[in-house]
């Protein structure tokens, strides 16, 4: 038997006034997986993410969750969530800030100081439990964020930009965190801007556009295939123009030579020609196109990643 989706939206909108925030979102996200959503400033991620939180009612459309409809009270305490801006009280500790998170869940009292245990220790603050808010840096404060998210084990947690305030060593340790939350089963959706970032771990990702889906696939399938080459050769010019040249197009820059439209199947039969016109083939490498090119492509934007004709952020 089949397991239901995590996560199921169906024609999914959000309008405020005038402006559109969500328009028609459809996509399921599989039990067990990270999937990771990406879009410009205004896309619709945030406002789609608190639909599904419940923080904002959709003006159309319908949503499921862990085979739940939208808004079923006990799903919601079988979720976490890591918004991308939030605050805490500084004269709090640390632990007071998760007691607090696990009353308004409805946890147990008898649980309570195991799961807030467990929370601090999977985020790397165990011995800063008792210290006060106001003590934590900006990175350590988005690792008290994460540790209210991940109380009580839930089975799906949705994370806004959860690197975004961390150096290199506190994204390696969420990215961690991430794949140790996929190992046990637990669903993760991941909201972030950090391309780089969705690439370490995300199963697929969906890139959604004035809140619709856009494009959705694994990284590999958002990439696509690439028939351009990398060799780096050494030999006279004359023999290795002709011998790239029936192969398409080319583009030279010193030792490195780049070809555009080269089959993998073709790749023996030019180094055979290379070496046997007395070129010395040192390197053949294929160009992968990176996950941010491919963004850039489907968004229309430009170099710097702003795309053209994009309305202003909706609320």
């Amino acid at each position: 038997m089949t397991p239901l989706p995590a996560i199921r939206t169906s024609d999914l909108t959000k309008r405020y006034r005038s402006a559109m925030a969500l328009g028609g979102l459809t996509m399921a996200v599989a039990a067990g997986e990270i999937f990771g959503f990406l879009g410009p400033n205004g896309a619709g991620k945030t406002t789609a993410v608190k639909i599904l939180v419940g923080l904002t009612p959709p003006t159309s459309g319908e949503a499921w969750l862990l085979g739940e409809r939208l808004g079923d009270r006990e799903v919601r305490r079988r979720i976490g969530y890591l918004p991308e801006l939030f605050r805490y009280q500084e004269w709090m500790s640390a632990r007071e800030v998760l007691i607090l998170h696990c009353t308004l869940m409805g946890m147990a009292t008898a649980g309570r100081s195991s799961a807030i245990g467990e929370a601090l220790e999977i985020v790397g603050l165990t011995d800063r439990g008792r210290d006060r808010v106001g003590t934590f840096s900006k990175g350590m404060q988005q690792r008290l964020g994460l540790a209210v998210a991940l109380l009580g084990t839930p089975e799906l947690v949705f994370l806004d930009e959860p690197t975004s305030a961390l150096d290199p060593v506190g994204r390696h340790d969420v990215r961690q965190i991430i794949q140790n939350l996929k190992a046990r089963g637990t669903t993760v959706f991941l909201n972030s801007h950090l391309l780089t970032e969705v690439e370490y771990v995300c199963d697929r990702v969906a890139v959604i556009d004035r809140g619709a889906v856009i494009a959705l696939g694994t990284i590999d399938e958002l990439r696509g295939t690439s028939h351009e080459l990398r060799l780096h050769i050494t030999g006279a010019a004359e023999d290795i123009g002709r011998v790239v040249t029936p192969f398409g197009p080319y583009e030279s820059k010193g030792e490195w030579y780049r070809l555009r439209h080269v089959e993998t199947r073709q790749v023996p039969e030019l180094v055979a020609g290379l070496v046997s016109a007395g070129v010395h083939v040192h390197a053949v490498e294929p160009v992968r196109e990176t996950l941010e090119d491919r963004f850039l492509q489907l968004l229309g934007g430009d170099a710097d990643g702003h795309s053209h004709d994009r309305p202003a952020d909706t609320p």
